[in-house]
């Protein structure tokens, strides 16, 4: 049976700056756990909160630079690059460059605030 999106939902992001994440399928919009697809675009300066998520996130760049910091180095991953980070490795997103960047991050099982496991994260589900 066929699922049509209609358009994405705006969920809440962490960080010290104002992130839109345009979610198009995943827990709060489709009610999908298996898989979670969204459109986010981060504003220069943007940095969150470690976490050791215990998913497996693909991040695709469309748009300016990503900088991830894992515990094995860092990555400047650019538009038109892509980057995999397998669960349990404890890592840190930001947008150092002043433009910013535009991304698409895939989450296999789909996001949520229980698996991602931010430091100091209190949220409540959705």
């Amino acid at each position: 049976m066929a699922i049509f999106i209609e358009k994405p939902i705006v969920v809440p992001a962490a960080g010290n700056k104002p992130k839109i994440i345009e979610e198009y399928i995943g827990r709060a919009n489709s009610k999908t756990t298996t898989i979670s697809v969204a459109r986010m675009v981060s504003p220069g300066g943007w940095i969150e909160p470690e976490q050791n998520p215990l998913f497996t996130e693909y991040t695709l760049v469309l748009r300016g630079l990503l900088r991830v910091e894992t515990q094995n180095g860092t990555f400047d991953v650019r538009a038109k690059q892509a980057l995999i980070m397998e669960p349990g490795e404890r890592v840190r997103y930001s947008t150092p460059d002043p433009e910013g960047a535009e991304y698409i991050a895939i989450c296999l099982p789909a996001f949520s605030y229980e698996t991602v496991r931010r430091t100091g994260e209190t949220r409540k589900p959705y």
